[in-house]
């Protein structure tokens, strides 16, 4: 006789899985974008126009104000007003990626994961970016279980096998300082159903989340990872993306190198000249499209090439994100990806 499968065996689905929505939060926070908020805007409404011609987004507003905001930015853009629903959910940034819940399969239904969120190691106010995850399985009528360890979105990536993680992100004492790196790969295998995990070390300079897997290195199929690469040998990002890729060389994966946009560069005001988290690696998968972020830079072309060439079924755009990686993140790091699986409003 056969065994019966694990009994409420959890699984965590890979991005290019057929998506029920995308959830994001609109850009309200000055304090993030600074003068290029309103750029920041049009160019987040853009992105949410294109999701939704292939699935439903749910936007996060603080108030009726930035509601009536977003829709009027909206306008410019055609959306699919069918697939828009807007929330009015307060929250301190812009971030959903890493304050969301993950929407996970349990016995093949959506099921939600709500970790705590601390603002990559209480650098920012995070009280109400905290709530968003249980607001989420809420209003999309989901179970769900919140999970006393902290874990960010960005901070992992999956092919639903394995999972890419950074040692500089995950094993940081201002994360959970209580848990070995045995003990996080064992919650990781319970939580998402992955069998290993492949640990890179560091991220890319300018990086305030202490470097999420999101901005260097990405599952783009089952059998392959594309990762970040800097030809520059006296770019500071050089080194750590070389050790990152002899890693990664070591794995049975097919390996696919993906250039580093020109450094990208914003006077704070409090830190002059600092250097950006700039990469194409921060892309988004939806349903129809691949949205990539772009900087004006001779390396722009050739990274949407490559992307084209790895997914033959979707059409990938670049978006313009100078404004938007002001704020530290870029696509990937606003969106959530919700699978299609039974049980969802």
């Amino acid at each position: 006789m056969k065994k019966n499968k694990e009994v409420n065996q959890l699984k965590l689905l890979p991005e290019w899985y057929p998506h029920h929505s995308t959830w994001t939060t609109f850009p309200q926070n000055p304090e993030t974008f600074f003068e290029y908020l309103e750029d920041a805007q049009d160019i987040f409404a853009n992105m949410v126009s294109l999701i939704s011609e292939g699935e439903k987004v749910y936007i996060n507003v603080d108030d009726e104000f930035q509601k009536k905001k977003l829709l009027k930015k909206l306008e410019k853009y055609n959306p699919n007003s069918n697939n828009i629903i807007i929330n009015i959910i307060k929250t301190n940034d812009a971030w959903h990626r890493d304050y969301g819940a993950f929407i996970v399969s349990k016995n093949n239904r959506a099921y939600g994961l709500k970790f705590k969120f601390n603002s990559w190691g209480g650098k920012y106010p995070y009280e109400l970016d905290d709530k968003v995850g249980e607001k989420m399985c809420q209003i999309l009528g989901v179970s769900y279980e919140k999970v006393n360890v902290v874990l960010e979105g960005g901070s992992i990536d999956t092919n639903g096998e394995t999972i890419l993680t950074t040692e500089s992100c995950l094993l940081n004492e201002n994360r959970n300082p209580n848990l070995s790196k045995e003990d996080i790969e064992n919650l990781l295998k319970h939580y998402f159903g992955v069998k290993s995990i492949i640990w890179l070390k560091d991220g890319i300079v300018g990086d305030d989340t202490d470097g999420h897997i999101d901005d260097i290195t990405r599952f783009v199929n089952e059998n392959t990872i594309i990762t970040a690469v800097e030809i520059n040998k006296e770019d500071e990002n050089y080194i750590p993306l070389q050790e990152n890729l002899e890693i990664l060389k070591e794995t049975n994966f097919n390996i696919i190198t993906i250039p580093m946009p020109e450094p990208q560069y914003f006077d704070y005001p409090d830190f002059k000249n600092y250097r950006l988290p700039a990469s194409y690696a921060n892309f988004y998968i939806t349903n129809k499209y691949v949205i990539v972020p772009v900087f004006d830079s001779p390396q722009d072309k050739e990274a949407i090439e490559i992307l084209q060439s790895i997914f033959v079924d979707r059409k990938v755009i670049g978006l313009y994100a100078y404004p938007i990686i002001i704020g530290l993140g870029a696509f990937h790091c606003l969106t959530m990806n919700v699978p299609k699986l039974k049980g969802l409003k």
